[in-house]
């Protein structure tokens, strides 16, 4: 194939994972919960953009990020669409609700904020608050650890995760996929998203294990477990792994078929780098990450991600040797990330999913000059000989002027290989 041949968007995204250059670089927007658009944007992209408005909806009620319909898609030249597009397609899916800014939006219909003084909240099942977002603040954050007191029954961590925001506050497909009605649901409404783009299509599964962990006792309390008790966290993570894997092989007996992607996580950095040493990565986490990822490319033809923020150089060998396939959002900015260097080292190994906008000053802060320049020189960087898909490094934030995205994508556009 001629590197100038036109590619669909699948085709596109798939040959990177040959480590070949393609027709152009294959691009990821709101594809996964961390290379997302806030809510509170998207009216103004697609003013800028000269489209009609339209409903804003939250896929991401936690982190209030829009669903980004197909025009938008289209005039940016979007390459990869989420699984959960396929669900939630009816207005009765949704409800109303306004975001922190004052925009009209509309929630998935099982989200129900409620609101207190000064501060919105969110219950579990049980009534219980397990997340908040106080006033002038943009997202939701979580309130409730349901391991973390002393005491507390450890035993049921299903029971746990219905108490925990990361897990209860879903985004579609949301928690109507439960049961035999569910799993026909995930199957029948994934081939039909199949059926109607050639966009590539990610499936979000999760399999987090280090952050069920920080979620259910703490970030702190957890950290201090991997170090002082050992075998309790071998004992925690062996069955939560149990857990993951019937839920993996339910899934992917559901849409694997229909999707080229499974996006597992794990935010195994800091911005100083990695939370763990090499060798606790490979006492605890590398062994059941192979595990799942193993299995997953023995259950369905899927290509293997992890969003992993921060600087974990240190750690992508052994990410690598477990059998991952692609890492985003490859925080550039953070220690041991530079970009020449990843590309240098792991660049026919892995393929760098991001690392392309940084968005924790450049995109924010820059002038459209500074974005257009700033992205020009990660694409020279990252995009020879493929193993590169262009995304932001995480979500696009309430505060980015919108002529810096559309400088960010221009320069996408522009770029030639």
């Amino acid at each position: 194939m001629e590197q100038k041949d036109k590619l669909t968007s699948r085709q596109r995204v798939l040959r990177a994972f040959e480590f070949k250059s393609s027709d152009r670089i294959p691009v990821d927007l709101s594809g996964h919960r961390s290379s997302g658009l806030s809510a509170s944007l998207y009216p103004k992209l697609r003013a800028a953009l000269g489209l009609k408005p339209a409903p804003v909806r939250i896929y991401d009620p936690v982190q209030q990020l829009a669903v980004l319909d197909n025009d938008v898609l289209d005039a940016l030249g979007i390459d990869t669409i989420e699984l959960g597009r396929a669900f939630a397609l009816e207005d009765e899916d949704w409800r109303p609700w306004v975001l922190p800014d004052g925009t009209d939006c509309f929630l998935p219909e099982w989200v129900n904020p409620e609101r207190e003084e000064k501060r919105w909240v969110i219950r579990s099942s049980s009534g219980r608050i397990i997340a908040q977002m106080p006033d002038g603040a943009q997202f939701f954050e979580q309130v409730w650890y349901p391991f973390y007191e002393e005491g507390t029954d450890r035993t049921d961590i299903n029971a746990a995760m219905d108490e925990s925001m990361w897990h209860t506050v879903v985004s579609p497909p949301g928690p109507l996929t439960d049961g035999k009605e569910g799993e026909k649901l995930l199957k029948e409404s994934a081939a039909r998203l199949r059926r109607s783009t050639d966009r590539a299509i990610i499936g979000l599964f999760g399999g987090n294990l280090l952050e069920t962990g920080q979620m259910l006792y703490r970030n702190d309390q957890f950290l201090l477990m991997l170090a002082m008790d050992p075998p309790g966290v071998h004992d925690f993570l062996d069955r939560l792994l149990e857990i993951h894997m019937a839920n993996l092989d339910r899934f992917l007996s559901a849409v694997g078929n229909n999707i080229d992607i499974i996006l597992f996580g794990d935010d195994l950095g800091m911005q100083s780098g990695p939370q763990m040493s090499p060798d606790m990565y490979r006492e605890f986490f590398k062994p059941r990450h192979q595990i799942m990822w193993s299995r997953a490319k023995e259950l369905a033809n899927v290509k293997v991600m992890l969003h992993c923020c921060g600087g974990v150089r240190e750690l992508l060998p052994d990410l690598i040797d477990a059998g991952l396939d692609t890492i985003n959002p490859v925080q550039t900015t953070a220690r041991g990330m530079e970009p020449e260097q990843l590309k240098k080292d792991f660049g026919k190994e892995i393929v760098f999913w991001g690392g392309g906008c940084d968005t924790q000053h450049v995109l924010p802060e820059g002038t459209p000059q500074d974005v257009y320049d700033h992205v020009n020189k990660q694409l020279e960087i990252l995009s020879p000989e493929g193993g590169f898909v262009f995304q932001q490094i995480h979500n696009i934030l309430p505060e980015v002027p919108v002529e810096n995205i559309l400088a960010m994508f221009s320069s996408v556009k522009n770029f030639q290989i």
